[in-house]
C-alpha cells in the first residue's frame, strides 16, 4: 500500500464538509430564549383566583425607549456641567485679567506721582541760610 499525502486544500475541504455535517444538529436545536419566546398550551377558560398585576413588566420597545431616554439625559447633563465649567473657567480669566490690569494702572499712578513729587522737589527753591 502506497500512502498518499493530503494537500492543504484536500484538509479544508474535509473540514468544510464535517462542519456542514455537524451544521444542521445544532440548527435543529432551539435555544433558550426561542424555547421561552414559543407559546405555551392554552389554559382552560377558568376566571383567574388571583388579580391581574397592575402593570405590566415593560416590552423591549419600552426599555429601549427608557434606555435612549437616560442616555440623552446624561448627555445634556454632561454638556450642560461642561458648559458651566468653561463659563467658570471663563469668568475666572476674565477677573484675573481685570485684576492685573488694575495693578497695572495703579503702579503706574504710583510712578507717575512719583515723578511729580521728584520734579516738584527739585524745582523748588531752597532756603539759604
Amino acid at each position: 500500500m502506497s500512502e498518499k499525502m493530503i494537500s492543504r486544500r484536500g484538509a479544508f475541504t474535509l473540514l468544510g464538509l464535517a462542519a456542514a455535517l455537524a451544521l444542521p444538529t445544532t440548527v435543529l436545536t432551539t435555544s433558550d430564549a426561542d424555547a421561552q419566546a414559543q407559546p405555551a398550551a392554552p389554559a382552560p377558560a377558568a376566571a383567574p383566583t388571583t388579580p391581574a398585576p397592575t402593570a405590566p413588566a415593560p416590552s423591549g420597545m419600552t426599555r429601549g425607549e427608557q434606555r435612549r431616554a437616560a442616555r440623552r439625559a446624561g448627555r445634556e447633563e454632561r454638556r450642560e456641567a461642561r458648559r458651566a465649567g468653561r463659563e467658570e473657567r471663563r469668568e475666572a480669566r476674565r477677573d484675573a485679567r481685570q485684576m492685573r490690569r488694575e495693578a497695572r494702572r495703579n503702579a503706574r499712578q504710583m510712578r507717575r506721582e512719583a515723578r511729580r513729587g521728584m520734579y516738584m522737589r527739585a524745582n523748588t527753591p531752597t532756603k539759604q541760610q
